[in-house]
């Protein structure tokens, strides 16, 4: 990884310097604007609507337009005369609880790397925070730019998380929530079950980009001159439910035969007997059963015996009737 800024942390009296580097990539397919007669790459040029001459970059400043229609024109040299009290420092404000910071306000993911002299404190800090059980709150500048941001440890190393500022994030405002919506108890019992059923471990290694693995697959068809074949699209929900309690039964059921469930059939809530009962029962019809199924071979081995000497008078008689024949011939 190349770090993409240097700075120092500003805990107090002590100073660590410190690299951030980002902590995340996107993994996204990148396509480029191409002419699709030839393949040739799309280019624009930059042109001045007042004068409709191609524009060079170093030429090229930000405006900032007004309400009225006009642009105010600010240079290089405006912005840095601009006041960042945390230029190249990441200053420690606070420690708060992390539950107390809502998710919607993280933004980015930087990690932070100490530089050889900054080792030993930065350890330091780093144990103890983690054993405080909150995250510090700091203010830091990145690309001429102060932000909010949060700083807390991931498999030892210091996370810096960028954040939103308080009037960055929009307030809620939707008719539904003015509307008198009466859900029953047995419809929010069927939910539960529902999150239960689908409840474990978050192990983020289980779930893959689909759609990105599939436009990969098409590009190597298409690199390698295959016949590309559209995978069939899977039917589309139309969002309207008839019976919110059978959509939420047939959600369980579902549920519980993906995850190999053997009651996945029993509706939520039944009286059906716990496995444990139901082995018991079994178990006790077996044993009611066992005597029938002895009486029958034994009635069988009676009458089996009975024919046996009837069978051998009737072998030793024949026997003697050939014996006699033989002795005739003899003779």
């Amino acid at each position: 990884m190349r770090s993409i800024w240097k700075g120092s942390i500003s805990f107090g009296l002590v100073t660590i310097p410190v690299k951030l580097y980002s902590a995340t990539e996107q993994r996204d397919v990148a396509f480029h604007q191409v002419h699709a007669a030839d393949g040739g790459r799309v280019k624009y040029k930059r042109i001045c609507s007042v004068d409709g001459e191609e524009v060079p970059y170093s030429d090229i400043a930000k405006g900032y337009e007004l309400p009225g229609g006009e642009t105010v024109v600010l240079t290089d040299e405006d912005f840095a005369d601009l006041p960042l009290t945390t230029n190249r420092v990441i200053d420690v404000l606070e420690f708060v609880p992390l539950e107390q910071v809502d998710p919607i306000y993280f933004e980015k993911s930087y990690y932070l790397e100490p530089e050889k002299t900054g080792t030993k404190p930065y350890v330091l800090l780093r144990d103890a925070l983690e054993q405080s059980g909150r995250v510090g709150l700091v203010k830091i500048a990145l690309r001429s730019r102060e932000a909010l941001a949060t700083l807390r440890v991931r498999d030892g190393v210091f996370v810096l998380e960028t954040m939103l500022w308080p009037d960055e994030v929009r307030e809620v405002d939707f008719g539904f929530l003015d509307d008198d919506i009466e859900v029953r108890q047995q419809e929010v019992a069927m939910a539960l079950s529902l999150i239960e059923t689908l409840s474990g471990d978050f192990d983020p290694s289980q779930y893959s980009d689909a759609y990105r693995e599939a436009l990969e697959a098409v590009i190597e068809a298409k690199v390698a001159g295959r016949e590309v074949v559209a995978p069939a699209a899977a039917p589309v929900a139309t969002g309207q439910v008839v019976d919110l309690m059978a959509a939420l039964q047939a959600s369980v059921d579902a549920a519980r035969r993906n995850r190999g469930d053997a009651d996945a059939d029993a509706p939520v809530g039944s009286s059906a007997a716990p496995p444990a009962k139901a082995a018991a029962a079994k178990k006790a019809v077996a044993s009611k059963a066992a005597p029938a199924k002895k009486a029958a071979p034994a009635k069988k081995a009676t009458t089996a015996k009975k024919a046996a000497p009837s069978k051998t008078a009737a072998a030793k008689k024949e026997a003697a009737a050939g014996k006699g024949t033989r002795v005739r011939k003899t003779a």
